[in-house]
This record gives structure tokens, sequence and C-alpha cells, in this order.
């Protein structure tokens, strides 16, 4: 149906396309034809809608419609559419169609179509109008006469069709057309003959009455045709005119038209005849000659009946035979040669005499010449050959045989047997004109070539010989023809019996030679009668002699059919009888042997089997009258098994073994004769006339064994089977393993006999070198000592096969299995030895096992027997397979084992590991070598069934693991044979054990995970036969286990593992991953946790052991468990996980790597902790294995978050109170672990992790971990406990680089770096913030310096930040909460912890600290309290209390001096936030405490000592300002001092305090110098001291002299600087005192305390002693004068 759619919607898109033309064309219809004269009358748009068509069917190549429909259907439908429209309106289509022919420029093709349309139209019933008719001839005739170039070749052809088929109707108009361009002697186109031609085919009646003028008239255009081509048409047109005369002649009675007579047109046609002979058969051009030749022989089918025109053809007979010398083909000329000749015959006109010998010698050297090579029909040619010499041979017989003697008696051998040839065809003409004249001389020449001995020409007579039998003229041969067969046959069987190798042509020749004698031989013994006695003895000893056996089925057949005849024709019969009795025949049972071991290939010669069996069934009563009844019943049955067979379908053992029967029972027949011991002799006598090997001489010992075994006189058969010992060339494998065979067929009925036998002959040959390279009687043949002893080894163990059961029990140990092991034993043990030996132990065992009732028989030779073999097995090479010694071996065991005393355990596992090893290497051998592909092959099968066999002895799981432990280094070796075997030998011992144990015994617990995971990997491999019994095996396994287990195991899952192992036969490397991968899916289900451990373990191990497929199946089969019963393996996963560590360095390859690692990964996902502990337990450094894992982990960002939390989580365990675990994941959670691993963990996980992922929302609790961890590694007590672990697996120390601190800083340096601060972290870089980091005695400042660049620059983080640092402060670890303090510090200098809410448990948390005994955490509480006066000043009244408390007692008490500057410090913060009122009763202690350190050795306590007390002056109010003064002028003196303290911040922030004590003395001057504060000299210092002096000596000079008192005290102070300020200032005070105190002065006290600084070290202090102790002198000189004068 789809077709017809496509043709109906081409239709429909044609008649649109019609329509849309029509409907374009509408404007100028005739704008292509408007130069046609005259126009024709409207035709209703036929012309146009003609005109679309066409159009449509020259542009059909350029469109394909959607349905389908190509070009040619388009081109098609548009023509049918044509047509149909002509069959109502023809004459109107057919105008329209004549018009577009008369179109200018019209296409080839568009013409072509449109005069192929005309014919299919002319063809349709109908009338056609006579004006339309009259122009398409007139059109038609134009165009076959233009010029022909290659496209107007084919109009032209095409117009000729037209009118051809315009002739059937309208004959007359287009004859007188073409007849008015046939003028005579005007040369016409070639186109006007060939439709005359196709005119005269067509229209026979109507053109004979023009084909007598035009005959004539192309006569006269022979001279003109010049051309080849038109020279071509006429011979063309020629044969087409005779054919048609021909056909006309036969069929006048249904012509109407006047009838031309056979003669008549002879007469017309003879000129032509004529002229083509004797002028264009000469041209040159071959294509000429040929056209010529061909149109011969229609034409003389008309010229030869003519008796007048006969005559004048034979003429013309030698210009034919000259053409056999040119290039044209023969057979043509010797065809029209044999029509003449025939015809001659026919008509009784024989050529011409003296033509005779012309035609002889042409055709003759047709058939002995060389054909030439352009010869193609040589064979066609020699058979018109023969029947031209038959066609002269019944005109002129004598006149041949006179050209074949005269030929004959030429040497030439193909001249001979090119004459013979044609003799023996006119022999063999069925012709009754033959008469007996021409046979004689036919014999006559035949004779005179007897003596040729060219083997064509042997044949040739032969061959003559054998035609003269079937035609009839036997007696013709009795003679000499009988005789030259009978030469030909022994000679050709000499030959061919004697041959040499080098004459291989010779021996072909020769075979032809005697193939043709047999033919003879058949032809004649099957049609003479009355045959000679000769003859007879000839082929009957011909049978017992030759040793040509491909002649004897003709020569049985021969003698079969002549012995039939002779029994039925009683005279002849009794003739023969009585002749048959004197004359020499063979012995009856020389015959019988003969025929019998011949008949042992029956298919050999023809099938000489049933040729024999006929003539021995026919002869019977003359070989053996008592065997003639039998064999008239057996016979036929062996004749009809052979004609059931064919040489291609029969059994050669069946065969023999019927012969054996038919020669048993016939033996039977004979019994209580000597016939069966004649018989023996007679077949021993045919042992050497046959060749070795071959299958008559097998069958020839195995007949002489069984007619030795049935013989009665044992003496005389010993003396028999002597004699074939001594006489077998043992060299010989064919005839050593014949008497063999003999010895054990005869042994059957003989065994003692056979013994006594070998006995004597061992003893006759005596067991010394020499002795057994004598030659017995066959001196020719000298004796190898080893070939003899494997011959007698086998012979023993054939003895054993076929000797009867109770005498083979009683004979088996000694002397038949003795003598075996003795002749091994003491021979070199070459190959043929070995193999003969395990052959004989093999046959032994096999005899043994026959024997039903063993009972409890123990072979006694066993273990010895099993030494041998095994040490024969461990001398073959492992890498080579030269012999079948191993093969052999292995069986020999095989059989060995199945006898008692049975192996043990140990002894069976021994026995295989040898055994596997012997064979498991071994190279496959390449494919063009059979012979060891057969040995190969073998070895595998003996393996098998060794194995198999010791296997049956320990069927059980442990049995099982044994095997598969011996296979299990094979099944992973490198080497891709060695794997196939081990797989294929694991396979055949899984079948037996499922098909022996089945549910029985349950395998052992982790034996299923362990066996599949050993196969697993297999599945992969990349030779596909190993895949494919891998597959097997696993297959074998779920399928036990399923039904030990008694679980699921559904049909689905059956068939899911069909698909797999059908994928896994194909190339494709990616579905066979796939179908491991669905298997591994499949057995999944099958395994509980313990064999999946089991499992992944021997995954693991066999990693590296084989090939990359091989690992890659391996982390495909783990990964595949480990996704489908990750989350059952909660208790397993340490031992997984540590089964993939222990392998995972070992790995090399990346994809298998990659593959372990995504399995770490997927049990990390569900079992998290216990992974990551496993993990951290692995030893530092940290290996490349362990590192790839942290970097898969690195890649999954998510995961590698996770994984974060739990490494922080394990360093902060270290700062949290320990906690009791309530699960699994909690124990693994809070096992131990080294903190420097998880450092490098961590350090690895921020450095690899993607660059686009900030970890900001870890950013804190990562910064802080690893802050409080570098916090903890600070001390020598910091050791990490994995060097302890590291150093059990390496030998050293771990390198500089791996260290707490380094990694911890790198970390927190990589996390840095992340938040893409570069100026954060070129601040961190250029303040040395890692450096102090690194160092313990800068650490805290570090983090400190840390903690306020992230105050600055991380707002975001403050609050988490602040949230770590309290948890840090509240831990119970020392070194967390002095970390957690320091950040505290630069937290309580900014808002936010009170903008947190968290300043209160600050707070309190420093309260705390504050409190401890360690000197930096007290010192990091009070600077953190103090910095609450600059983030929190609003809060300080609020915590003023325990503010100044804790602040205080840092002042009190043996404390450090950090702890108490760091106290005095926070006060001087403290205060700046607090009034008068706020300090209370806390102020006497703060001023009291205070002035205590000013005179501290400590420059740090009396720097802050200055500062405290500047800030207290500051706070003093009203209240306090009365008890300040008094505070003031207690420290005035050491406050004066050290403003020239040897510490310059001391002395800078003791001259700022003064300036600020000053206006507690009512001094407001001094401050204008405030700005001046900072010089040190001591200049300005005096210039100080002498103002404030002048100032108190005028207000206040009492005190001014208690400050000089209070000043000497100092000249006593450890620091150089303070002595000698002191000196300085007591003499400024001296200066400045008044007399009335100076008096009170004691100077002699004051002068020695000057005058011993004189011997200070420090010259400074000498030199402000003398400037004092001057002023002391000047003012004790001026008191004196006062107290002199009056005044001072």
């Amino acid at each position: 149906m789809r077709p017809l759619r496509r043709g109906m919607k081409a239709v429909e898109e044609l008649e649109e396309e019609m329509t849309e033309a029509a409907a374009d064309s509408n404007e100028d219809p005739l704008e292509e034809t408007e130069d046609l004269e005259p126009l024709e009358p409207d035709d209703g748009g036929t012309f146009q809608q003609v005109t679309n068509l066409l159009n449509i069917m020259d542009s059909g190549a350029a469109k394909t419609d959607a349905a389908g429909a190509g070009p040619d259907m388009r081109k098609t439908l548009a023509s049918v559419i044509i047509t149909e429209k002509a069959t109502s309106e023809p004459s109107v289509v057919m105008n329209a169609l004549i018009r577009c022919l008369q179109v200018p420029k019209i296409s080839t093709q568009r013409k072509v179509n449109i005069y192929n349309i005309l014919q299919e139209i002319i063809q349709q019933e109908g009338e056609l109008e006579e004006q339309g008719v009259q122009r398409l001839v007139a059109i038609a005739s134009k165009e076959m006469r233009e010029t022909l170039e290659a496209e107007g070749y084919v109009k032209a052809e095409v117009a000729s069709d037209t009118l051809a088929a315009l002739s059937r109707n309208h004959f007359s108009l287009v004859m007188y057309e073409l007849q008015h361009h046939l003028k005579p002697l005007n040369l016409t186109d070639e186109f006007v003959i060939i439709t005359l031609a196709k005119l005269a085919n067509g229209n026979v009646f109507e053109f004979m009455p023009y084909m007598g003028i035009t005959l004539a008239t192309i006569f006269t255009m022979l001279r003109l045709a010049n051309e080849a081509k038109m020279r071509q048409v006429i011979c063309s047109a020629t044969e087409t005119f005779c054919e048609t005369v021909q056909f006309y002649l036969r069929h006048l009675e249904d012509s109407v038209y006047p009838v031309m007579t056979e003669d008549q047109f002879a007469v017309k046609l003879f000129p032509l005849y004529r002229y083509f002979v004797t002028v264009w058969l000469r041209n040159q051009n071959p294509e000429v000659k040929l056209g010529v030749i061909k149109s011969l022989k229609p034409m003389l089918n008309l010229l030869l009946p003519n008796d007048d025109l006969r005559d004048q053809v034979y003429d013309y007979i030698p210009l034919l035979l000259a053409e056999y010398r040119g290039s044209l083909e023969a057979l043509f000329i010797t065809q029209v040669l044999r029509q003449i000749l025939e015809m001659s015959v026919t008509t009784n006109t024989p050529v011409p005499e003296m033509q005779l010998h012309t035609i002889f010698t042409e055709l003759h050297v047709q058939v002995c010449a060389k054909v030439p090579a352009q010869q193609q029909y040589s064979s066609q040619n020699l058979v018109e050959i023969v029947q031209c010499f038959i066609a002269l041979a019944r005109s002129y017989p004598k006149e041949l045989m006179k050209f074949f003697f005269s030929q004959i008696e030429m040497s030439k051998e193909a001249i001979r047997v090119g004459t013979l040839t044609l003799i023996r065809a006119v022999v063999s003409a069925d012709e009754p004109r033959m008469n007996i004249r021409t046979i004689s001389l036919a014999i006559r020449v035949v004779k005179n070539t007897l003596s040729d001995t060219r083997f064509k020409v042997r044949m040739a007579i032969l061959r003559i010989i054998g035609q003269l039998a079937l035609s009839g003229y036997q007696d013709r041969i009795k003679g000499w023809g009988l005789k030259y067969v009978s030469v030909q046959l022994t000679l050709s069987t000499y030959k061919l019996t004697n041959h040499r190798e080098s004459f291989y042509q010779r021996d072909l020749e020769e075979k032809m030679v005697h193939k043709v004698t047999m033919d003879t031989v058949r032809i004649i013994t099957s049609s003479v009668s009355g045959m000679t006695n000769e003859f007879w003895v000839r082929l009957l000893c011909y049978i017992m002699e030759t040793d040509y056996t491909e002649a004897l089925t003709p020569i049985c057949i021969s003698l079969t059919n002549l012995a039939e005849r002779q029994l039925h024709t009683k005279d002849a019969a009794a003739g023969v009888a009585s002749k048959s009795k004197h004359v020499d025949l063979p012995a009856p049972q020389k015959l019988l042997a003969r025929l019998l071991v011949l008949m042992s290939s029956p298919y050999k010669g023809e099938g000489r089997g049933i040729a024999m069996l006929n003539l021995l069934r026919t002869l019977s009563q003359s070989i053996a009258p008592s065997m003639a009844d039998m064999w008239e019943v057996e016979i036929p049955l062996l004749v009809k098994y052979l004609e059931e067979h064919t040489e291609f379908t029969w059994n050669q053992k069946t065969w023999e073994d019927k012969l054996i029967q038919f020669l048993r029972n016939s033996l039977k027949k004979t019994r209580g004769s000597n016939w069966s011991l004649r018989l023996s002799k007679e077949l021993n006598n045919q042992i050497e006339s046959f060749d070795s090997p071959s299958l008559e001489k097998g069958f020839l010992y195995r007949a002489l064994g069984f007619t030795l075994a049935m013989g009665l006189e044992a003496d005389k058969v010993e003396v028999l089977l002597l004699e074939l010992l001594y006489k077998t060339d043992y060299s010989n494998d064919f005839d050593r393993e014949g008497v063999i065979l003999c010895f054990g067929l005869c042994a059957r009925g003989q065994v003692k006999t056979v013994l006594n036998v070998l006995h004597d002959f061992e003893e006759r040959i005596q067991e010394s070198e020499q002795s057994w390279q004598i030659g017995a009687w066959r001196k020719d043949h000298p004796w190898r000592r080893e070939t003899v002893k494997s011959a007698l080894m086998v012979i023993y163990s054939c003895v054993a096969s076929y000797c009867h059961p109770q005498m083979l029990l009683t004979h088996v140990d000694n002397p038949i299995t003795a003598k075996i092991i003795h002749h091994y034993s003491s021979s070199c043990q070459d190959i043929c030895l070995k193999m003969a030996f395990m052959k004989s132990v093999m046959q032994v065992t096999k005899a043994i096992k026959n024997i039903k009732d063993l009972e409890d028989f123990q072979f006694a030779q066993k273990m010895t027997l099993t030494g041998i073999i095994t040490a024969t097995i461990k001398e073959e090479p492992t890498d080579s397979l030269v012999s079948p010694v191993r093969t052999m071996a292995m069986e020999a065991l095989s059989h060995l084992s199945n006898l008692k005393p049975f192996y043990s355990m140990e002894e069976n596992n021994e026995l295989m590991d040898i055994s596997i090893h012997s064979v498991i290497s071994l190279q496959p051998p390449a494919e063009d070598n059979e012979s060891i592909q057969t040995l190969y092959a073998n070895a595998m099968h003996a393996l098998e069934q060794l194995m198999e066999g010791l296997m049956q002895r320990q069927l059980d799981p442990k049995g099982l693991q044994e095997m598969v432990h011996l296979l299990e280094k094979w099944i992973l070796s490198e080497k891709e044979g060695e794997r196939e075997k081990a797989t294929n030998l694991h396979l055949h011992l899984m079948q037996i054990y499922v098909q022996s144990i089945g549910v029985c015994i349950p395998l052992k617990l982790g034996q299923f995970g362990m066996l599949v995971g050993l196969m697993a990997p297999c599945t992969c491999d990349s030779h596909r036969r190993t895949r494919i019994a891998s597959m097997d095996v696993l297959s074998s396994l779920l399928d036990l286990h399923a039904s030990q287990t008694c679980s699921s195991w559904g049909p689905s899952k059956e068939l899911e593992l069909a698909k797999c192992k059908e994928d896994l036969q194909g190339p494709d490397v990616e579905k066979i991953f796939s179908a491991s991968s669905r298997i591994a899916k499949v057995a999944c289900v099958q395994f509980n946790c313990d064999e999946v451990v089991s499992l992944i373990q021997k995954l693991c191990e066999n990693i590296g052991a084989m090939d990359l497929q091989h690992d890659k199946a391996s982390v495909t089969w783990i990964g595949t468990f480990l996704q489908m019963r990750a989350k059952e393996l909660e208790d397993k996963v340490a031992e997984i996980l540590g089964a993939i560590l222990v392998h995972l360095p070992v790995v090399d390859h990346l994809e298998v790597r990659r593959c372990l690692i995504e399995g770490i990964l997927l049990l990390a996902h569900y079992h998290q902790e216990t992974v990551l502990t496993s993990l951290l337990r692995q030893p530092l450094p940290m290996e490349r294995h362990l590192t790839e894992v942290w970097l898969a982990v690195a890649e999954n960002v998510p995961f590698a978050r996770t994984m974060l939390h739990g490494l922080m989580g394990r360093l902060q365990s270290r700062f949290t109170p320990k906690a009791n675990a309530t699960s699994k994941a909690d124990i693994w959670r809070l096992a131990a672990v080294d903190p420097l691993m998880t450092l490098c963990t961590i350090h690895l996980l921020i450095q690899k992790i993607d660059v686009n992922d900030k970890l900001l929302d870890l950013f804190p609790d990562l910064i802080y971990t690893l802050l409080l961890q570098l916090s903890s590694s600070q001390g020598p007590e910091a050791m990490s406990p994995v060097l302890k672990t590291w150093r059990l697996v390496h030998a050293g120390m771990l390198p500089e680089e791996i260290n707490l601190q380094r990694i911890t800083i790198q970390s927190m340096q990589l996390l840095f770096r992340r938040l893409n601060s570069e100026q954060l972290v070129h601040t961190l870089e250029e303040q040395g913030v890692w450096a102090l980091l690194q160092s313990s005695s800068t650490f805290l400042q570090g983090v400190g310096l840390l903690a306020r660049l992230c105050m600055r620059s991380m707002e975001g983080y403050r609050q988490r930040l602040s949230e770590l640092v309290l948890r840090g402060m509240d831990s119970d670890v020392l070194s967390c909460r002095i970390s957690s303090t320091a950040v505290c510090v630069e937290f309580m200098s900014d808002p936010v912890l009170y903008q947190e809410k968290l300043l209160k448990p600050t707070v309190l948390l420093l309260e705390k600290g504050a409190d401890q005994e360690d000197e930096a955490l007290r010192v990091l509480s009070l600077r953190a309290l103090g910095n609450m006066a600059l983030g929190a000043p609003k809060k300080v009244r609020q915590y003023r209390k325990l503010l100044l408390e804790k602040c205080l007692d840092s002042l009190r008490g043996p404390v450090s001096t950090s702890v108490t500057s760091e106290g005095m410090e926070a006060l001087a913060k403290i205060l700046a936030e607090l009034r008068e009122g706020d300090v209370g009763s806390s102020f006497s202690v703060l001023c009291e405490q205070c002035r205590a350190f000013f005179d501290s050795e400590s420059e740090l306590l009396r720097l802050k000592a200055f500062v405290l007390f500047g800030r207290l002056a500051k706070v003093v109010g009203i209240s306090k300002k009365h008890f300040f003064k008094e505070e003031v002028k207690k420290a005035w003196i050491p406050l004066l001092l050290h403003c020239q303290d040897p510490c310059p911040d001391a002395a800078q922030a003791c001259v700022a305090t003064v300036f600020q004590c000053a206006h507690f003395w009512g001094w407001k001057a001094p401050e204008s110098s405030s700005g001046r504060s900072d010089s040190s000299t001591a200049d300005e210092m005096t210039v100080l001291q002498t103002t404030l002096c002048s100032i108190l000596t005028q207000k206040k000079p009492a005190v001014l002299y208690s400050f000089l008192l209070g000043t000497m005290t100092y000249v006593s102070s450890n620091l150089p600087r303070i002595r000698s300020a002191a000196c300085d200032l007591a003499g400024v005070i001296m200066k400045q005192m008044s007399a009335h105190h100076l008096k009170k002065l004691d100077f002699p006290a004051l002068r020695d305390s000057l005058q011993e600084l004189q011997l200070d070290s420090d010259p400074g202090v000498r030199r402000a002693a003398l400037e004092t102790l001057k002023i002391l002198d000047t003012c004790s000189q001026h008191l004196l004068l006062a107290s002199s004068g009056g005044f001072c």
C-alpha cells in the first residue's frame, strides 16, 4: 500500500504542477512554436499539457517529494499520463508530440522521451490520422539520417525504432520513405539499412516483395561502403534478410503476396556472398571479418541447397581456409566449413578432391598445433573440427586414412596424439557407412604407433582399443589389443611402484596412463567374450603382487565379471574351472590374507572394498568351501555397510571391527585344523609388503594378533611371536605399536605364552650395552637399547590391558609392573622412554580399575610409580612444551589416585602443586602450530582431570580453600596465559565442588567473600576467555552461597548475570567494566558484613598484583559494595579502612588510587568519626596516599567543611572537659589523636580547598582553634606524641618543617590569605605578627597584635570571636586561658564586648584570672581589666570596686614585677575614668603603694609608679587635696631625683608627674616650663631645682631643710644617676637654705658622705659629689663669716 500511496501523491503533485504551468503560460502559449509553419488549429490545450508533462520529465531529476517518489517515478508517471490521454485522443496527443519534436533547440533526452512515448501510442489500439503519420514518418526519417554524433546516434536509434513501430500498421508509408532514400549506386545512410532490417524482421510477408530490389540495391552499394561501420551494418542487415527469407520459405502457405522460390532468392543472394568472401573477408578490420563470417551461415543455408550454386561455393573454400592463419576466431570459420562439408555429405556431392589435402592439412593443424592465446573457443572449435573429419571420412575414407598414416609416420608426439584422437572420433561415429574397410585401415594406422612409449600416445592407443570394444569391434582387438593392454598395465604399475621423488611429472603421466588402462580393462572385461586364460591369470596375479593398490578396484571388478560370466556359461565355466585347478594360482590363505588386508581401506582406489568383497563372495568355493555358506550371509552385510557410507562418513574402527568379526567367524568354521596357523603365517609374511605407516599394515597387525590368539599349538605360536619380535624395526613407531597391539591381542587367549616369549626374548638379548646393539635377524636396523626397552614396557602394559582379569591380578605386580619399572630405571630415560613408561602405567592402572571385583586389592607398586612420575614432571621445562610427557604423567597420576592405597591430603596438595607449576606457565601455542596446540590442550585437560580426581578425596570447604590457595598465585599472575589457565582450572574445580557438595557443608565465615574477591577483578581481564571463566566461577559461588544460606536468588538475578556475561564477551572496555559493576551489585545483596570485610580485604590485597585493568575492576567492586552497604558497616569500618590504607601506598596508578580514596570518603560520609580517627592515627610525615585522601576531601567543599569541623573538634577537645561516650561514634570521636597530624590535615585542607570558598563561616573557629593550639605548643612540655609513633615507622627525626608551631602558623596564614584582604595580610607581615607568634617569648605579644588587627579589619567576626574567647578563658587548660585572655585584652579595649552584652561574663572571668598563680595569666587579666577604660569607659564606675580591688592586690605581697607593673598601669587607665569620690578609701592605699615603688630597682615599676602617681594627682579633688598634698611632700624628693632616672621613660614620666604635683605647693610658675620638661640635661634640672628651692626658701624653709636631709639619704642609692642627682640637688638646696637652717646641718657628716662619694666608681657621681662638696665648703665658710661678722 505504501508504494501505491506514494504513486497517488506523485500524480496529484504532477497535476498541480501542470495546472500551475498552464496558468503561467497563458500569456504566450505558443512562445516556443511561433516559427512553425503552418500553425496547428487549437487542440484544447493538449499541446500545453503535453509540454508541461515533458518539462516535468526533464526536470524530474532535480526533484523529490516528501512521500518518497523519486525522479524515476515522476518521469514514469508523466509518461503514463500522456499515454493514457492518447488512449482517448491518439491523434491529438500524437500531433502535440510531433509539434514538440519540431520545437527548435530541443534537448536530446527530450526527443528520446517523445519518441518513446510515440512508440507506446503507436502500439495502442486505435487509428491515427494519416496526415499525422506522414509528418511523423518524415520527421523520424530526417532525424535518423542526420549527422551521427554521440547524441545523434541515440536520436537516430529511437527514430528508427519509431519507424519500425509505425510499419506494423502503416508499412507502405514507412517503406515508401525508406525506399525513397535507397537508391542504386548511391551509398545510403546506415540507419536506413538498419531500419529496413527491422522492417524485414517485423513484417516478413509485407517485406518480401521488396526483398529482391532491396538486395539488388544494396549490392550496388558494396563498392561504395568503405567504412568499417557501414560494412558491419550491411553484413548484419544481410544476415537478418537471410533469416527472414528462411522464415518466409518455411511459411509459404501463410503468404498472400506473390510467391518467390528458394532458388530465386539464392540467385539474388549469391553476388553478395561472392563479394563478401572475395573482398570484405580479406579486410584487415577484425570486426568486419567477424560480421562477414557471421552473415555467411544464413547465406549458405539458402545457397547450398542449390546444385548450381553449391559448386561455386566449393570454389571459395580455400579463401575460408586461408582465414585460419589470420586473427579471426577459428571457431566461426570451422562452423562455416562444417556447414559446407555436412551439406556435401547430405547432397552426396563431395567437395572437389583437389581441395582435400588442403582441407585435411588445415583442419589437422588446428587439432595438433598449440592453440593461440587469443582463441577463446578452442574446445568448441575442436568439436567442430572432429565433425568435419567425420564428414570427410564418410565421403573420402580411404584418402583420409592415407592422410592419417602419413601424419603418423611423423615422430612428433602432438601430431600422433592428434591423429589418434581423430581416428578414435571416426571409430566412435555412429555411421552405417563407416564400413569394415575403414575400420581396418584405422587399426592399421594405430598398429603403426604401438612401439611409441610416450604417455600421451599410449593413452590415445588405449582409448582407441576401448572405443573399438565399445563400438562392437571386439574381434579386432583380441590379439594385439589385449596384449597391448596387459603390457601397459604391467608397465604402468611397475613405474608407479618404483617411482622417484625427483620425477613428479613422470609419476603424474604414468598415473594417467594407468587410469586409462584400467578404464580399458573395465571396458574389455565387460564387453569381450571368450576371454583367454592368460589374461585371467595376469589379472589375478596382479592383485597378489602389485604394490600399486589404486588399480585393485577395476581389476577386482573385472575379475568378478569374468568369473560370474564363466560360472553362468556352462562350457566356459567347466573349462575355466579345470584350468583353475592346475594353473599357478595363489594359496587360499594367501588370497584371503591379501584381500582382508586390502579391504581394511575400503574406499581407496575408487572403493575397492566392495569390489574385493564381491570377488571373495564369487570365489568362496575356490578359497574355502567350509566358509562359503557363512560368507554368503556375512559378505552382503559388509557390502551394505560400505554402500550406506562414504569415505567421509564411515568409521575406520567400526569397519575394522566388522572385518575382525568376519575373520573370527570364518576361523571358527575351521576349528580343529591348521587353517588359522597357516593364515597367521601368510599374514606374517605380508607384513613387509606394506609401508609403515598405513591403515593396511595396522589392520594386518591386529588381524595377526586375533589369529594367533585362536591358535591351538602354543609352541608354534611362540615361534611366530618370537620371529615377530626379532624382525620388528623398533625405531619405526608404527611397526613398534603394531607389534605391541599384536602381543596384547594375542594375550587375550595366550597370556602365559606371551609372557614366556617376552621372558625368553629378554634372556636372549642380555643386559649389556653391546648386546643391545646387535641386530639379530635384521642387521639393516640395529636396535637401540631405549627403543627396545620402551617397546617392552608398553608390551607388558598392553598384555595387562587385554588379558583376563583374574590372570591380571595374578601377574600385575610381578612380572608386569616390576618389569616396566625395571626397564625404565635401567635406561637413559629419554622422551620416548618416558612416554612409553607413562603409557604403560596408564594401561596397567586402567586394566586394574576395570576389574569389577577388586575388593581390597592393594597395588603394591603405587608409591614407587608415583615417585618416578613426580620426578619426571619436575624435570619438564615450565616454559615450553615439546612432548606429551607431562600430560601423560598427569594422566598416570590421575589413574593411580583411584587405586588403593589412597594418597593423604598432604600428598594430594603436593601432587597438585607440582602439576600446576609444570603446566600453568606454558605459553599458548601459535595458531598455525596445530601439533603444539594439541599438546597444549591435552596438558590442560590432564591437569583438570588430575585436580578433579585428587579433589574427590577432600570435598569440603577446607579442601576447596587448599585448591584455591594453590591456584591463587597463578590467578594473580601478570601473564595473561597463566591467568586464563588458572581461572579455567578454578572454574572446573568449582563446578565439581558444587555438583558434589551443594548445600551439605557450608563455607567458613569469610571464605565466601575471599573467594569472590579473588575472582572479581578477573571479570575485567584483557582476555575474553578469562573474563567468561571468572564470570562462571562467580556464578557458581553465588549459586552455592544462595543455596547454603537460603537467601533469595530469583530468575531476575540469573537473567541479569546472563546479560552481564554477554557484555563481557565483547571488546568494548566500557561495557566490560559496566558489566562487572552490575555483577557486583547483584552479588552485594548476598553478603553479610563479615563477608563484605573479607571481600574488600581480598580485593585490596590483589591490587597491584596484576595489570591496571584488574586494579580498576577491584576498586570498582569495592566502590559498588561500599555504595550499597556502607550504612550497615559501622562495626567494620575500621577493618575496611585499615585494609584500604595498608594497600593504598603501593597503588601506582592515579585512577585506582582515586577510586580507593572515594571509597574512604564514602565511608567517611556515613561514619565520619571512625574514619577521621583512623586517618589521624596514621604516622607522620603524611605519606602520599594519605595526602591524596585529604586532597580528595578538599575537592568536595561541603564535605571538606564537615571534616574541618571534625578536625577542629579534635583540637578543641584538648581544651574542653572530657565527656563520656554515649555511642560508638562518640568513642571514635573522643579517641586520642595526634594534634600535629590534625594540624597537618587542617593545613592541607585549607591549602587545597577551592580558593573561591573563603571559609568565612569557619574562619573565627579555625583561627581561634589554631591560636589555642599554638599556645599549647609553647614550652618544652608541648612535644607531639606523634614522634613516638613516627619513630616506630621511620628511622630518624621528623623534618624540621613539621612541627606544631610552623604548621599552625602556616595554616593561619593560609586562612588570612583566603579573605582577599591584601592590606591585612600585608600588615600582619609588616608588623611581624607571625615571627612574634613563633617565639615563645613574644607569643603573647603576637597574640595581642593579631587580635588587635583582627578587631580593626574583621568586624563581622567580632561576636563569634568574643564567644570563643570567653569559652577559652573558662577552659581548664592554662595555655588556653592565657591565650584567650591575651585576645580578651584587645577585645576589652574595644566596645565589642559591651555591645554584644558579654562584658559581665568577661569581667568575671578576668577577675578569676587575676587571682591565678600564673604570672602571665594575672598580667593579661589585669591588662584586660584596665582596658575596660578604653572599650567600655562608662562601665568602669560600675565595676570600680572589683577593678580597684584586683589592681591593688597586684601591688601587695610578693608578686612579680610584671604583675605589679600591669596592676599600676591598669589603675592608671581606670583612674582616668573615675572621680575622686569613686576611689573612696582605696585612694590612700593607692598613694602609699605607689610611692613604695618610686625607688624600686625595676625601671618598669618606677615608670608605672610615676605615671600612676601623676594620674592620682589628676583625680584629687577638694576632699583629698590636703591628704594628697602631704603625699606629694613625701614623694617630692624621689620625684625630683628621678627626673634624672637612668631610664629615659621613667625620667620623662617623673618630670610629668612633678609638674602635675607642683600646684599642690601653690607654685604655678614652673608650669610654664612644662613644655621643656622633656629635657634631661643637667643645666635644665639645675634651673628647675634652683627655682623650686628658692620658692620653698621663701615660703617654707623648714620643708627645704627636710628635703636636704631626705636628699642625702639617696647618695647611697644603687643607681649612679640617682646618686649624682642627689649630690646636685643637695648642692642646690644648700645654696638656697637660710643661715638659720644651715646651722642645723651636720657639716662633718655631710662632708664625710660627700668625700666617700669621691671614691665612687661612676665619674659623674664623683664630679657631682665634688661640686656639692665645694658648695658645702662655701656654705660652711659663709656660715663662719656670718658668725664672726654677724651676718650670713
